[in-house]
């Protein structure tokens, strides 16, 4: 049976190229980053190695780059870090009602440790307001965290136009860029960025090791009391292979993102385009074009996401119906509550995220498959029945 992969919002698979520059590090260099003998310092070049590729990613120093276990891990860190470290200037945070539960989560544990926190509206598209966070901004804001993109609906936010006012107002910018570093172009200096997680497994590296970007001068509080690894920043024995991994990933990003956006967008635009001219009752959350070029995310209408998700998988195709985070909840996302979509419909959700590895015949193959899965579940909805009679 055909197999097509389209769950790159999940995780992507690791390259080859990223496999093997790994592999050395497991076997004959696999010395400690701290031990002082030729062991470690050939585990200590190739990290700082790695942390050189990852700051020219973003264009950022390499004296600003701190290794993590995973994006979740940098989000913590940044919302906690930050919040901690300058608790004595305020106690204010803002943030929006679509980020990631690694954001959300932290802001919640932090109202329970005293912070206060904002969380702004978007619009039907998913955009936060500039002008909502100039508003919220008070004498004792000291951070606003943003993504910089969302994974399930695609929208790019406007974080330059943020960071310009949080610059003025003094006030710390965190972003959540783990949808948009190695997918679209990301440089720290022109966004205005103080702060930004991002995750290897998102563009081609390997699971369990992400980065945050902190910019020099910023005040951030280490949460893991130990050793003085990453510059006293984040304790516990570097995962030299994964780092590696993540470097390697980095630059390969960092050479081919032209390529990769003109690969996507056209199969991205096919599927956005084509999906409404076979199936009726169709709708797609996110703006149409500013989005992310591998994103498409559909309600359709009188039918559960799962369902559809589990048919299509029986057909060899691998989508998801929200976060990967969250697929297992059961529940409509937080996104598309937060850009409007009613509860029900939104429990019709699928995401395509495409990938490199996904061509043409991929789409055309889903536009096959997908509109006869469709009236399949229609057939048996009694909602779907009593909408024609009306």
């Amino acid at each position: 049976m055909r197999k097509i992969y389209l769950d790159h919002v999940a995780t992507t698979p690791t390259r080859p190229e990223v496999v093997e520059a790994m592999l050395p590090y497991f076997r004959e260099m696999f010395g400690n980053p701290q031990s002082l003998h030729d062991f470690g310092k050939q585990a200590a070049s190739a990290v700082e190695e790695a942390r050189g590729k990852v700051a020219g990613l973003i264009g950022a120093k390499e004296s600003e780059i701190i290794f993590t276990s995973s994006g979740t891990e940098a989000d913590n860190f940044a919302l906690k870090g930050i919040a901690l470290g300058n608790q004595r200037k305020g106690k204010h945070i803002i943030t929006s009602e679509i980020e990631h539960f690694a954001v959300l989560h932290s802001a919640k544990t932090l109202e329970k440790w005293g912070f206060s926190v904002t969380y702004l509206p978007v619009d039907k598209y998913g955009f936060v307001s500039p002008d909502d966070v100039k508003k919220a901004i008070c004498d004792e804001t000291i951070l606003v965290s943003i993504m910089h993109a969302n994974s399930e609906i695609g929208a790019i936010e406007p974080i330059a136009q943020i960071s310009k006012i949080t610059r003025e107002k003094g006030v710390t910018f965190h972003t959540d860029a783990v949808a948009t570093v190695g997918t679209i172009p990301v440089n720290v200096d022109e966004l205005g960025i103080d702060a930004l997680s991002l995750s290897a497994h998102r563009f081609y590296g390997p699971k369990g090791i992400g980065a945050l970007y902190v910019r020099g001068g910023t005040r951030i509080a280490p949460l893991l009391d130990g050793g003085v690894q990453e510059d006293g920043k984040r304790a516990g024995i570097e995962n030299v292979p994964a780092i590696v991994g993540l470097g390697k990933a980095a630059e390969l990003a960092k050479g081919e993102m032209k390529g990769r956006i003109e690969h996507l967008t056209p199969l991205r635009d096919k599927l956005i385009g084509e999906l409404p001219e076979r199936i009726e009752h169709i709708y797609l959350n996110g703006h149409r074009t500013f989005r992310l070029p591998s994103n498409v995310n559909i309600c359709v209408e009188f039918v559960e996401g799962e369902s559809m998700m589990m048919l299509l998988d029986f057909a060899g195709i691998a989508v998801s119906t929200g976060s990967a985070c969250t697929s297992r909840a059961l529940k409509a996302s937080h996104v598309l509550t937060a850009i409007g979509v009613d509860p029900a419909l939104a429990q019709g959700s699928l995401l395509f995220g495409l990938g490199m590895d996904n061509t043409e015949a991929d789409v055309d193959y889903v536009l096959k498959e997908l509109p006869p899965i469709v009236r399949r579940l229609r057939e048996m909805s009694p909602l779907y029945r009593d909408a024609q009679r009306g």
